[in-house]
């Protein structure tokens, strides 16, 4: 009897194996974290892009793993409710966008769930005992990007401007984007024409040969005022005044031309050097009662509209009365900081960039924030020595860290410290749910978790988390 139950559990722990062009009805459960459909073979994780929940689809296998399996849609048998016909002709090519396929109150509802599911694998938080809010979405789901970034490529004698194509290197020329602002994709057309028509060389970065390697446009939607920086292989452009002559005069809506220096072999948009063509150096934007300069390299929230209503629920979170010290960590330019510096009686924020750290005092100091100081560092580091070595204690902990999550020191720092309130800004719910796992062991209750649709029709999802120490 024992070696019969033996018998069963190796053939329970037996891999199905799959192969690549094999097909199978497959049912979707859900939506994974990147957007795909997900549903079961046989017990076997199965990966389906462009699937929705509730189908029905003749799934083919293009990828085996291990533990999962990755398949194309090879037919659909039963079509959810929620399936709409994508706006953008080239969706399927880009791979910009995860979700035009879907409705927008769909992708609401799917978001939210693909927070449920992390806190569900990731931590103790399951079912009734989350308290995750419904998602913010937006009025207007449509062209709220303010900033485009397309490399730039040839095919014959017509310039191409757009991104290198799901899973390939084929660059997908994208003319008109429906998730960005209009202005950045009329300018992007405009400079396309232009270098077409000055024979300008355009990067092959295969060979590592020629000029212009990147269009980069960025609008400011409070004041209108368009920044256009050209990413070139080296600082000599032939014929430059030229060039810049022909877009003052085609492309007038311009108000800032910058030229930004990248020869590296790197996936960074960026290199170090930027040089000043023509207009001012900067634009300007606006976020409620706050107004800040842009320049090239200058990080801001991609998304001006959401992101009122996302730093709305930090200071809703926060809940500050005016006597609250406060720390920013990933404090970045200060936004959040300075979003909360009304209500708030000290800001200290911290960053390891210095450029942001200038940008952040400069900006406190333009909006005459004197309680708000800004110091380049770590927090794990700092917070520990402003607690042991200066006595001061904060508050209210505000976090904004990358996908990756809080360092593992931060988190403990945190821990030592003991906030009345801890606020949560995350862009990866399976590290968000981690890390509140972590403090949840340490005392700290979650009381809620707010996800807000930063970049509707993408499969991201950001979030607001308030976590408090208990009594």
């Amino acid at each position: 009897m024992k070696r019969s139950n033996n018998r069963h559990q190796n053939k329970e722990n037996q891999t199905i194996k799959m192969e690549i062009g094999q097909k199978f009805p497959l049912t979707i459960k859900r939506l994974g974290i990147n957007g795909e459909g997900v549903g079961y073979f046989k017990r076997q994780v199965v990966f389906v892009p462009g699937a929705l929940p509730n189908e029905e689809v003749v799934a083919e296998v293009t990828k085996v793993n291990p533990k999962f399996a990755e398949a194309k849609i090879n037919k659909i048998r039963k079509k959810s409710p929620d399936r709409i016909k994508p706006t953008c002709p080239v969706y399927e090519q880009c791979g910009g966008c995860q979700l035009q396929h879907m409705s927008y109150e769909a992708q609401l509802r799917e978001k939210k769930d693909i927070v449920q599911q992390a806190f569900e694998r990731h931590s103790s938080l399951k079912g009734d005992k989350f308290p995750l809010k419904q998602t913010i979405g937006m009025e207007e789901p449509w062209h709220y990007r303010n900033k485009s970034q397309l490399q730039v490529g040839k095919n014959k004698e017509k310039v191409l401007a757009g991104l290198y194509g799901l899973n390939s290197h084929k660059l997908v020329d994208i003319s008109d984007c429906s998730i960005q602002h209009p202005n950045t994709n009329q300018v992007t057309q405009k400079v396309k024409t232009i270098l077409e028509d000055l024979n300008l060389s355009i990067y092959n970065e295969r060979r590592r040969r020629g000029l212009i390697r990147t269009i980069v446009t960025r609008v400011a939607f409070a004041t209108g005022e368009i920044q256009l920086v050209l990413v070139t292989s080296q600082e000599e452009i032939p014929r430059k005044e030229l060039l810049v002559a022909e877009l003052k005069k085609r492309i007038p809506e311009v108000t800032s031309i910058l030229q930004n220096v990248n020869g590296e072999k790197t996936s960074l948009i960026f290199g170090n050097e930027t040089i000043h063509l023509h207009g001012a150096e900067v634009i300007q934007e606006t976020l409620g009662d706050l107004s800040f300069e842009l320049s090239a390299r200058a990080f801001f929230q991609l998304n001006p509209v959401q992101t009122v209503k996302l730093y709305d629920e930090v200071k809703k979170a926060a809940q500050l009365t005016g006597t609250e010290k406060v720390v920013d960590a990933y404090c970045g330019v200060g936004t959040i900081g300075l979003w909360l510096a009304p209500q708030a009686a000290e800001i200290r924020g911290m960053d390891v960039i210095a450029e942001s750290i200038e940008d952040a005092e400069k900006n406190a100091k333009r909006h005459g924030f004197e309680h708000a100081s800004y110091v380049v560092g770590k927090a794990e580091k700092l917070l520990p020595k402003w607690i042991n070595e200066e006595g001061w204690k904060p508050d209210v902990i505000v976090v904004d860290p990358p996908r990756t999550g809080c360092d593992d020191k931060l988190l403990k720092s945190i821990i030592q410290a003991k906030p009345k309130r801890l606020v949560y800004v995350s862009c990866n719910p399976s590290t968000l749910a981690k890390d509140c796992e972590q403090l949840m062991k340490a005392g700290f209750k979650v009381k809620y978790v707010q996800p807000v649709d930063m970049f509707p029709h993408t499969a991201h999802i950001e979030n607001v988390a308030l976590i408090e120490l208990e009594n």
